[in-house]
């Protein structure tokens, strides 16, 4: 399959036409790339099963054109519509119990669907043309870096899909936060740029184990193929050792992405995949990581790279 990258207004109508017929394109969103197809066709999804070597039991982020699809496919239960009203179009995705409209290959048979609205504009334009949902996980192979450009897609799945949409840089350069919406409170299963404090001025945090599926929470997810350590950089291990610095280089290291020199998290998170992506093409024996502070954003940036670091 010849793999083609396209952009504008023509990008934008054969990617809607791809979906239409049951084909995948990756489309850009304002977290990730993302692998979209027809949420409620199931052999379109199962394309991006197969394409992703992804495993069935890891359900799919459903991204709806308009709120009017809340209530199709889901309950808005508790205070989904008010977190709809707020944080929609945004990096917010809500777990909802679903509505039978939903395919069971989406859900990985749950009772739950994970609904998004995406703020891109290119992504927009595809769901309006399109007009209907759009299953879209991480455009990348299953448990690899996920990718914040065109270029990012085309590296990870080359002959894998007929067609990606470039649309720029992703601005954000991590996933979606993931929240399971409760009557009586939120579950955070996936932190991201909406933040544990702006979700709590809605309802509580509810915390302890859930055995809700979230899409991409897996222990090891996010991972290059170097072995990356989360660890203090001040003495560089022997070895061809790169470093992901959050804020200033440190001497002795074979390659240095720093992730924000003023030390802004935002900054930090929007460059953290292509950092990751270029360290991990750089032959390296391993990859040092740098802690990041673990308030706002960085909660999100650190559960990234511990995921990273994790070898199952």
């Amino acid at each position: 399959m010849k793999t083609l990258l396209v952009s504008g207004p023509d990008g934008v109508r054969q990617a809607a036409a791809l979906l239409a017929a049951g084909e995948l394109a990756a489309l850009p969103t304002e977290t990730v790339y993302g692998l979209g197809a027809s949420a409620l066709d199931p052999i379109a999804c199962a394309r991006i099963f197969e394409a992703k070597q992804r495993p069935l039991s890891d359900p799919l982020i459903v991204h709806i054109p308009d709120e009017s699809w809340l209530y199709r496919l889901a309950d808005p239960v508790g205070c989904a519509l008010d977190l709809a009203l707020t944080f929609w179009p945004g990096p917010l995705t809500m777990v909802l119990p679903r509505s039978a409209e939903v395919p069971d290959i989406v859900t990985s048979g749950q009772d739950t669907v994970a609904l998004r609205r995406s703020a891109h504009p290119v992504f927009q334009q595809v769901a309006t043309a399109f007009g209907q949902p759009i299953a879209a996980p991480s455009a990348n192979r299953f448990g690899r870096i996920s990718p914040t450009s065109a270029a990012h897609v085309l590296e990870e799945l080359d002959g894998a899909i007929p067609l990606i949409l470039d649309g720029g840089p992703c601005s954000h350069g991590i996933e979606s936060t993931i929240v399971a919406v409760e009557e009586h409170g939120l579950r955070i299963l996936r932190h991201g740029p909406i933040t544990e404090e702006q979700l709590s001025a809605f309802a509580p945090i509810l915390s302890g184990s859930s055995d809700i599926a979230a899409p991409g929470n897996l222990k090891s997810h996010y991972a290059p193929r170097t072995p990356l350590t989360i660890a203090d950089p001040s003495t560089p291990p022997p070895g061809r050792i790169g470093l992901l610095a959050f804020t200033a280089p440190v001497d002795g290291y074979a390659e240095v992405e720093c992730l924000s020199p003023d030390g802004d998290l935002r900054e930090a998170a929007s460059r953290l995949f292509a950092a990751m992506r270029r360290l991990d093409n750089a032959g390296l024996d391993a990859i040092i990581a740098e802690p990041i502070p673990e308030s706002g954003l960085g909660v999100a940036i650190m559960e990234r790279l511990r995921k990273a670091a994790a070898r199952e």
